[in-house]
């Protein structure tokens, strides 16, 4: 039977090499993963045959993870200031995850529903999206920021009701909803998804102006500083030149 110094010894050992400790992720950072695994789970209702379009289900639920998971955007960064909790995660993870959302709902609408989104509008959407994001980059790597404009913010709320819309356009040409009164899904979808286009390339033509105006000012600066320092060189002086050098040696 084992003694009082045995037990005490793996007491001690249990203590001394504790385990493996991940490091905890806060709450505004834990939204925006739930917002990434709801991605997968988006494409699934909407691509796969488990939900049926018969009553409206499949569209139905893929518009609710949708919105669910829009809505998250503005919940975690609220949740991040307030709480003080602003950390370099949830700084990479927050434009990612939106990003992210964006493209795979506007992919998987090419194949649900090709008659509203076609391939070259998702390819226009998903691209100023890249845009985006290479300038910021660039931007970012050149020592300044290029802050989010209210022009590309208003963008992701069309791009919410666009992509709602032709979801439930799938089900619903119109929507009844008093009487004789219908609300126009079809018109609605096709209104939006032309006006994400609109504003997707007036959007990255103003982020396009935005970092060439910074770039511009800084090469400027660069080049007035280079110009400054070469001035305050001196130029080397020759060595003075032998008032005999022309006259040959006499024999």
């Amino acid at each position: 039977m084992p003694s009082h110094y045995s037990w005490s010894i793996i007491k001690l050992s249990s203590v001394a090499f504790p385990g493996p400790q991940f490091p905890r992720v806060n709450l505004p950072n834990s939204i925006t993963l739930v917002r990434i695994c709801s991605i997968p789970l988006l494409i699934w209702v909407l691509s796969s045959n488990y939900f049926s379009s018969a009553h409206g289900a499949k569209e139905l639920i893929a518009s609710a993870i949708f919105i669910a998971a829009a809505m998250t955007d503005g919940i975690d960064g609220y949740l991040a200031r307030k709480r003080g909790q602003i950390t370099t995660m949830g700084i990479l993870l927050d434009p990612m995850a939106d990003k992210l959302l964006i493209a795979a709902a506007f992919v998987t609408l090419v194949q649900f529903n090709p008659g509203l989104v076609p391939a070259w509008i998702a390819v226009i959407i998903i691209g100023r999206e890249f845009l985006v994001s290479g300038l910021r980059s660039i931007a970012a790597s050149g020592g300044f920021t290029i802050e989010a404009s209210n022009l590309g913010k208003f963008k992701m709320v069309v791009q919410i009701v666009c992509v709602v819309a032709v979801i439930l356009d799938h089900r619903w040409q119109e929507w009844p909803v008093y009487g004789s009164f219908v609300f126009p899904v079809h018109w609605i979808a096709y209104a939006a998804i032309w006006f994400v286009v609109c504003v997707s390339l007036i959007s990255a033509a103003d982020y396009f102006i935005a970092f060439w105006s910074k770039i511009d000012k800084r090469v400027s600066q660069r080049r007035r500083r280079r110009a400054f320092v070469l001035s305050r060189r001196r130029d080397p002086q020759q060595a003075p030149r032998p008032a005999d050098a022309d006259v040959a040696p006499s024999a």
